[in-house]
């Protein structure tokens, strides 16, 4: 069963319309920096690789990784969160050490921004005050559904990338069948089984719409597109199956570069 932690980032910041190249990037540059102990610095060839939270978080070829950022588009101030679970969420200090690192000591955004005032918050208990941190462990939490409910409005709050028969799925081709099927097989590899899905459930209504963003990659010198579907499913005839594989997908994530806080669905009851 998958454990999770998720920290809670507020800070007095003026962000751009999407924020997760530069969380993603700000952060990946200061968990190296708090955790290598490698004099040359470099990943390739590494003897630490095996154990390091750095390499296994941004440079490690698998298929699905053990953290996603969470955020809303067009935000008004710096809010998002970071999700841990597998290997990452037992080695969470590091994560905090960087994320304080990034906005107090790194700064954000082109002109690197210091952020002076800023609160990082983890199940509604603060963890960083805006001057020190709470001297607490936190315990990861299991994902677990106790409830049902036939009818709910899926909600796609940033772009979700998915590729069926080696093409991009847009708004108008994209089904929920799509959505579970991805959730699924993350679940199935995070479990280590396969998971059959019995019956999809019906769309009752939905507004879906194609959205673009592009992010700079430093690896490849140039400007990528990371674009996808955002909106909304209203769904209903739903199996205790398939509304546990939506409840689990709003933890990973759903598509690809949950990294980068695209894939990020909210289950709500009823219409």
């Amino acid at each position: 069963m998958v454990q999770s932690i998720q920290f809670i980032v507020k800070a007095n910041f003026s962000p751009p319309p999407f924020i997760g190249s530069m969380v993603r990037g700000a952060l990946g540059q200061s968990l190296k920096e708090v955790v290598c102990v490698n004099p040359s610095f470099e990943c390739e060839g590494c003897f630490a690789q095996e154990s390091c939270l750095y390499y296994d978080m941004y440079e490690k070829k698998k298929r699905f990784h053990d953290f996603r950022l969470d955020f809303e588009l067009w935000p008004k101030s710096l809010e998002f969160g970071i999700r841990l679970w597998g290997e990452a969420k037992e080695k969470y200090p590091y994560i905090l050490s960087a994320l304080h690192r990034v906005l107090s000591v790194k700064g954000l955004g082109t002109k690197r921004e210091r952020i002076k005032n800023f609160e990082i918050w983890s199940d509604g208990e603060p963890v960083y005050d805006g001057k020190s941190f709470i001297q607490r462990r936190l315990e990861p939490k299991s994902f677990q559904i106790d409830t049902f409910c036939p009818e709910v409005t899926l909600r796609l709050r940033t772009p979700v990338r998915l590729k069926k028969d080696g093409r991009f799925l847009r708004s108008h081709n994209l089904g929920i069948e799509d959505l579970l099927i991805s959730i699924a097989r993350k679940r199935g590899f995070y479990e280590g089984k396969q998971i059959h899905i019995e019956t999809f459930p019906k769309v009752e209504a939905k507004e879906l719409k194609m959205i673009d963003f592009t992010r700079y990659s430093s690896r490849q010198k140039s400007k990528m597109r990371i674009g996808g579907v955002i909106g909304w499913m209203r769904l209903r005839d739903l199996t205790p199956q398939t509304y546990e594989l939506l409840r689990f997908g709003e933890i990973v994530g759903v598509g690809k570069l949950g990294t980068f806080g695209l894939g990020s669905m909210e289950v709500k009851e009823g219409e």
